[in-house]
């Protein structure tokens, strides 16, 4: 790759969190993004974000899950984290089968009659 095919990386200085993470070391961890300046000091003009991690064992292997959790506090996140956690979990499985019927309907099957010689 050349200097002209090369993507430019830049951490957004007006847009950085301090991270925070809370965990059980079973069901997941709750990160607690907290806003602040590049400076390092709290940017109180942004909300707290927390976000939700759990992982879904398959038969490939684990399978990651994040997800927001709209709610202002680590206790009110903590009580939560489950219905959260499940919400993001059926949107991965609804997503998974999408991608699955997709592959499905991509694949040529030959001998199937497209492209049989004409007589």
């Amino acid at each position: 790759m050349t200097n002209q095919e090369m993507p430019e990386i830049n951490i957004e200085s007006d847009n950085l969190y301090e991270q925070a993470t809370y965990t059980d070391r079973k069901m997941g961890s709750i990160l607690k993004l907290i806003p602040v300046h590049k400076d390092g000091s709290r940017d109180d003009s942004r909300k707290i974000i927390f976000i939700g991690q759990t992982q879904l064992l398959t038969p490939a292997g684990a399978l990651p899950i994040n997800f927001q959790i709209p709610d202002n506090s680590l206790e009110s996140s903590v009580e939560q984290f489950g219905q959260y956690a499940n919400k993001a979990l059926e949107e991965a499985m609804k997503k998974l089968e999408e991608m699955r019927k997709e592959s499905e309907s991509s694949i040529i099957v030959p001998n199937s009659g497209e492209g049989a010689p004409r007589n």
